[in-house]
């Protein structure tokens, strides 16, 4: 994306362009062919809603049987297909389906519970497994490829992105955990360089960082939970500004989607009461 540096760097005040409509709480927003999906969670049928990209006009909705307990959602261009994580005990599966009608869904198994995923530049997807601090690799009829554990130190990772040169951004901290950082892990398991430490509200620390998204130049957006924001990190990940703060956002935000070519993020806000998302929305902000 070559115009990123310039306009998130400059940009004195991010424009916000649309709010989709409320609904049940959003667990993952993504696009595809001039179509945005978004995932609500708590709902037993019609659980990805399609929008048109120009009108933001609802076209349809998308059932996923069997879909539990969803928890992100990826879309790859080459497979023309979503992903989708279900973290049920009785799922602990990845949902597949054919996109854009929605047809020819089929799951497979993670054995650990998935959160969330990334699409490799190989058309692969990246299951993020918390509890076990393990990133799964599958092909997309759910073969696994390969299985990476983490170091020590990278404490119930919350998202995973994989970069061209092979390397990996991760982030990890959750509520109880006293370190909350961005990570760059190299191709031998090691952290590289990282953003964060003690859990804050600084412009060097972060409280809950549980989404990504990473731009053409590798600069690095991310969801800060509970401080109600979306960071903008340099390739270096080090700061460099907030793109989007609590007086804009006014809801915990939970998930974003990048898309470059129209310039836009998609960003899922979430109402939270006792522990868990009663409620959400999708904030569509020009970049």
């Amino acid at each position: 994306m070559i115009f990123a540096l310039r306009s998130y760097h400059c940009a004195a005040v991010v424009r916000v362009l649309h709010t989709l409509p409320d609904g049940e709480p959003v667990r993952g927003v993504t696009s595809l062919d001039d179509l945005l999906y978004v995932l609500r969670g708590g709902k037993s049928s019609e659980q990805i809603e399609v929008y048109n990209e120009d009108s933001y006009k609802l076209q349809r909705c998308i059932t996923v049987p069997e879909l539990s307990a969803c928890n992100d959602m990826i879309v790859c261009a080459h497979n023309r297909c979503a992903y989708i994580s279900d973290i049920a005990d009785t799922n602990k599966c990845i949902h597949r389906v054919g996109l854009p009608q929605g047809v020819d869904v089929t799951n497979w198994p993670v054995n650990d519970k998935p959160r969330r995923l990334s699409v490799t530049d190989t058309h692969s997807v990246l299951v993020t497994c918390r509890e076990v601090r393990v990133i799964k690799e599958f092909s997309t009829d759910g073969k696994l490829l390969r299985q990476i554990l983490l170091p020590r130190d990278v404490v119930s990772p919350l998202h995973t992105i994989q970069l061209s040169s092979g390397e990996f951004v991760v982030c990890h901290g959750d509520v109880s955990d006293p370190v909350h950082r961005v990570c760059l892990i190299g191709s031998d398991g090691r952290v590289v360089k990282s953003y964060g430490g003690p859990k804050g509200s600084g412009t060097q620390q972060i409280h809950v960082p549980m989404h990504l998204a990473v731009d053409r130049n590798g600069f690095v957006l991310v969801v800060d939970v509970n401080n109600f924001r979306v960071l903008l990190l340099s390739p270096a990940l080090t700061f460099v500004r907030e793109v989007e703060s609590r007086e804009q956002l006014k809801l915990r935000p939970l998930r974003l989607w990048l898309h470059s070519d129209r310039r836009r993020l998609y960003v899922a806000v979430n109402e939270w009461k006792d522990g868990r998302s009663t409620a959400g929305r999708v904030v569509v902000v020009s970049v």
